[in-house]
C-alpha cells in the first residue's frame, strides 16, 4: 500500500492526490489517472529542477515499497521564518484594508512608531520594516511563494 489517501480530488485536467508518509507528505497531480497505465514524470528544467528531483526521488522510494526518508534539509520552515511569514500576513492584510505603513507598525507591536514626527518615521527602522514586509507579500502573492519550498 502507498500510504492513505488525504485527499482525492478529480478534475479536468486529471487528479489530484495528498499520500500520508510520516516524514512528509506527497502531492500528485495525475494527467492520465487511468488504472494500470504507467505513471510518468515531467520535471521542468527551471529553478525548482532540484526540488522537484528530490521530491520525485521521495515518492520513488515509496513506490518501491521503501521509506520515502526524511525531508531534505531546509525544507521544515525554521521558528524564526515561521514567525516572519506570520508577520508578513498580518502586514498584508492591513495594508489591504487601507492602513498606513505608520499604523501597521503600530499594529505589529512598533508603538514608537506612533510617537515619531514625519521626518523621524521616513527614517525610522520600524519603517523600513514594514515596508519590507509589504513588499515581500507582495512578491510572495506574485509567485515568489515557491521559494519556500527550494531546498537551500
Amino acid at each position: 500500500m502507498l500510504g492513505t489517501l488525504l485527499a482525492d480530488l478529480a478534475g479536468i485536467d486529471g487528479r489530484h492526490v495528498i499520500v500520508a508518509d510520516a516524514a512528509g507528505e506527497h502531492r500528485l497531480w495525475l494527467r492520465d489517472p487511468t488504472p494500470g497505465r504507467p505513471l510518468a514524470a515531467i520535471i521542468p528544467l527551471d529553478r525548482d529542477f532540484v526540488t522537484r528531483i528530490a521530491t520525485l526521488l521521495r515518492f520513488h522510494r515509496r513506490l518501491l515499497g521503501r521509506e520515502a526518508g526524511p525531508l531534505p534539509r531546509g525544507w521544515p520552515l525554521t521558528p524564526y521564518r515561521l514567525a516572519r511569514l506570520s508577520l508578513i500576513l498580518r502586514a498584508l492584510d492591513l495594508r489591504d484594508g487601507g492602513a498606513t505603513y505608520r499604523q501597521i507598525a503600530v499594529e505589529l507591536g512598533r508603538e514608537d512608531a506612533a510617537k515619531l514626527s514625519a521626518s523621524d518615521w521616513k527614517m525610522s527602522a520600524s519603517r523600513s520594516f514594514v515596508v519590507r514586509l509589504v513588499r515581500d507579500g507582495i512578491a510572495m502573492m506574485k509567485g515568489d511563494y515557491r521559494k519556500l519550498l527550494r531546498i537551500r
